[in-house]
């Protein structure tokens, strides 16, 4: 636990508006994503992770414009996923302003999209985000495209060992199980991700507060990111790093 660990709010978008659910569904309004982003700048976060979460399902381009709102507004790294279906998709990004992209459903249609994207820009602007869930019977993880609504049937551990192989420089973790709970991070998931690969891990779904955070990054997590306990005012930032902190966390 040498590196910071980084506090990073999600805002999941849906007909440009940031929306926040349980188990991706029963979505509800949490405002303006630039805005929002802009006032988690102002408060300290160290990123914002962007998806657009319905541009897979939909076979929308992807949020171009969102990305070069983005940019004139917020002044932390921002990443920015959905709808990202090839290395020109992820290049406009970029020129947009968007500091790395986030790879899901293409990347796992096209692996080769994860090594395109490294070779092109280098694999620290390739994040490989992956909705898992576990499998029935309760052994192992599988992964879900489009927006959680496709079980592929993969093995999500064996689909993120490949990953790396292939290029990718993080992964996004989000557990669909816990998502949207507020009951804590799926920390079996975390620590067979970390025994396995190398990356630093992103643990998304299921934060309730700073306590599941530090559980997270014990359990092996570089990064924590969160969604509802920001966007309807149950912590600010400032309260989960001192929180953090206090549990020997190291923050910025």
């Amino acid at each position: 636990m040498g590196l910071c660990v980084r506090i990073i709010p999600c805002l999941d978008v849906a007909a440009g508006r940031v929306v926040k659910g349980t188990k991706f569904k029963d979505l509800r309004d949490a405002g303006d994503p630039v805005e929002l982003a802009a006032l988690y700048d102002r408060e300290g976060a160290d990123e914002v992770v962007f998806y657009d979460i319905t541009a897979s399902h939909e076979r929308r381009d992807t949020a171009v414009e969102l990305a070069r709102r983005t940019a004139e507004e917020v002044f932390i790294p921002y990443t920015i996923g959905g709808g990202v279906r090839t290395a020109d998709d992820m290049r406009a990004m970029l020129r947009a302003g968007a500091d790395k992209v986030s790879i899901n459903s293409a990347a796992v249609q096209d692996p080769d999209l994860i090594n395109a994207g490294a070779e092109r820009f280098g694999s620290q602007c390739v994040v490989l985000s992956v909705d898992v869930k576990r499998r029935e019977g309760g052994t192992g993880w599988e992964v879900y495209l489009n927006g959680g609504r496709v079980n592929t049937g993969i093995d999500a551990i064996g689909w993120l060992v490949e990953g790396e192989k292939r290029g990718a420089g993080e992964f996004v973790l989000n557990s669909m199980d816990a998502d949207g709970t507020e009951k804590g991070y799926d920390l079996a998931l975390i620590s067979t991700v970390a025994e396995k690969t190398t990356l630093p891990i992103i643990a998304s779904g299921g934060a309730g507060g700073p306590e599941h955070m530090v559980r997270a990054v014990e359990a092996g997590a570089g990064a924590v990111l969160a969604a509802s306990i920001f966007h309807f005012g149950e912590w600010s930032i400032a309260a989960v790093k001192e929180h953090m902190l206090g549990a020997g966390i190291p923050v910025r």
